[in-house]
């Protein structure tokens, strides 16, 4: 087994989600979607399609992928299941390929099509000896079992009615200043109030976006990408817990995992919570950012809703939250907008939303399968 080596993300890429979403009558194709991302990474990367001898694709097919990307013959190749779990797991697979020398450039692409083909991500459940118990009641849908556990959140801790309004108002209000972003209009409290109910205690704009886009991420080693045109940015941890069942619930919120994933990233990067520049939190959900503020030791446990205030969460403040808009407000690429963003903003490269010296990033996924990275500059 060769030595170890350091890995860095080079090349990032994304399709336009605001100028795909104001088409609404447009049928498109995941595979395309993430053939578009692909060639903007690797112009990013300056690194050359032949150059790429990993390919991971999430939401489409490794064969038909590979073949519609033009990388048909790479030394590694696998796919993963369209779920937002797997940006995280996808990121850490491509690193754990490059570290131990089974491929030297890996392109992990993700393609999603989900408003062309009008997805809903409910009504329908996967069949199991609890599952059919639970589609009785109206279970059917990740939303639904997020505000149930919201729901119990409330309870223990004596949560007030529009605590996630920060949340969702950050968001908005960091996707106005993104020319990609699919919801640039920005929100007010008394607009968030007076959304309707989709699950209760969800609200309108606790819920993601549906939309179309592609995403596409370039890694390397860091010896190679020093020599590339741009900071490289490099993965200093990455690591991983389940949390699993037959359910779409954690009674602890996903607390006990996202602590063990938290003590092996702040441990091995070097890094602890303190130090991270800005965090790119998954949100399917508003209150997923709550749950991942305190299992990774950014909120004491049980006060999130309130130590995320507009003024901490903001852009600039103490604590920058995705920056890029989130899953409510720039688009719902299932994770992978995130990791672009945090690039971007380590590299300098985010405009108006720009955090000031960003050089540590972090990025959190409170889900069954929890995943976290600290990204560091170059």
């Amino acid at each position: 087994m060769p030595e170890r080596r350091q890995v860095a993300i080079v090349g990032v890429g994304q399709t336009d989600f605001g100028a795909l979403y104001a088409d609404k009558n447009a049928q498109r194709d995941a595979y395309a979607l993430g053939a578009q991302a692909l060639r903007l990474a690797l112009d990013d990367s300056g690194l050359r399609k032949d150059e790429v001898d990993g390919l991971l694709t999430v939401r489409i097919h490794y064969e038909h992928g590979a073949h519609v990307l033009g990388i048909p013959n790479p030394r590694v190749i696998n796919a993963l299941e369209g779920s937002g779990r797997m940006s995280g797991v996808a990121v850490q697979h491509a690193v754990s390929l490059i570290e131990t020398g089974q491929a030297d450039v890996v392109a992990c692409v993700y393609g999603n099509n989900g408003r062309s083909v009008q997805m809903t991500y409910g009504g329908a459940y996967t069949d199991s000896p609890t599952t059919r118990y639970d589609a009785m009641y109206g279970m059917t849908s990740p939303g639904a079992y997020v505000a149930m556990m919201y729901r119990r959140y409330l309870h223990e801790y004596g949560v007030p009615d529009g605590a996630l309004a920060p949340i969702a108002i950050n968001n908005r209000r960091n996707a106005a200043l993104n020319p990609v972003a699919v919801m640039r209009d920005e929100i007010t409290e008394e607009q968030y109030l007076n959304s309707r109910y989709i699950a209760d205690p969800l609200r309108l704009y606790d819920y993601c976006i549906i939309n179309d886009g592609g995403v596409a991420l370039i890694l390397t080693t860091l010896d190679r990408a020093r020599d590339l045109a741009k900071r490289p940015v490099r993965v200093a941890a990455t690591a991983a817990r389940g949390s699993v069942s037959n359910f779409y619930t954690s009674t602890d919120f996903f607390h006990s995992a996202s602590q063990d994933v938290a003590r092996r990233v702040y441990t091995e990067s070097g890094y602890g919570p303190q130090d991270m520049d800005c965090l790119q939190i998954y949100d399917n959900f508003t209150p997923t950012v709550l749950f991942s503020l305190e299992g990774f030791d950014h909120a004491p446990r049980g006060e999130a809703w309130k130590w995320a205030s507009l003024d901490r969460i903001a852009r600039d403040g103490e604590m920058p939250v995705n920056t890029a808009g989130g899953h409510t407000g720039e688009s719902y690429m299932q994770g992978w907008g995130h990791h672009v963003e945090a690039v971007r903003q380590i590299r300098g490269e985010a405009g108006p939303r720009q955090v000031a010296d960003c050089n540590v990033a972090q990025y959190i996924c409170a889900s069954p399968i929890v995943t976290s990275h600290v990204l560091v500059g170059e």
